[in-house]
């Protein structure tokens, strides 16, 4: 298992840095593709990272890669994020369950989208409370690991 996420996460970044990426612009796509990879509305966060990656002209290859390793931890913050927005807003807790999501996606996405309209709602604001403090501080703390990890990787390169 290490050696897949070496081979398959750690080695292609690290590779970016090789090619000439910046460490900012690596720690950038890597603070968006996290912090965006958990908005808890199932499906968004792709086209939204590719949008942001065309825009700022930044690696999309790296922000996607994180985001869907990010997948997983989305789905666990689902729900607390619906929590938070519920909390931000003075709405009354909504009786939602990960199996009740789930039975209801069953039944399509546009019927899960009219039933599930508050939660989404809620979610998205819990998110909006949360998700930018958190990638600005990703951001912030990555810039000075990927700087000294480029600096080793000129170093250990031949010349």
């Amino acid at each position: 298992m290490r050696n897949f996420f070496r081979q398959r996460v750690i080695d292609p970044l690290l590779g970016l840095l090789k090619q000439g990426l910046s460490p900012r612009e690596l720690a950038l796509c890597l603070a968006l593709g996290a912090g965006v990879g958990v908005f808890p509305v199932l499906g968004v966060s792709t086209p939204l990272l590719t949008f942001i990656a065309f825009a700022r002209r930044l690696n999309l290859a790296a922000i996607q890669l994180v985001s869907h390793l990010m997948s997983p931890i989305q789905l666990a913050l689902i729900i607390p994020f619906v929590r938070a927005g519920e909390w931000v807003i003075g709405a009354p807790r909504q009786p939602l369950t990960v199996e009740e999501g789930l039975r209801i996606l069953a039944d399509g996405v546009w019927q899960a989208i009219v039933i599930l309209r508050d939660a989404i709602l809620h979610g998205s604001i819990g998110w909006l409370l949360i998700g930018p403090p958190v990638i600005y501080i990703l951001y912030r703390s990555l810039i000075p690991v990927l700087e000294h990890t480029a600096q080793r990787l000129k170093v250990q390169s031949p010349p």
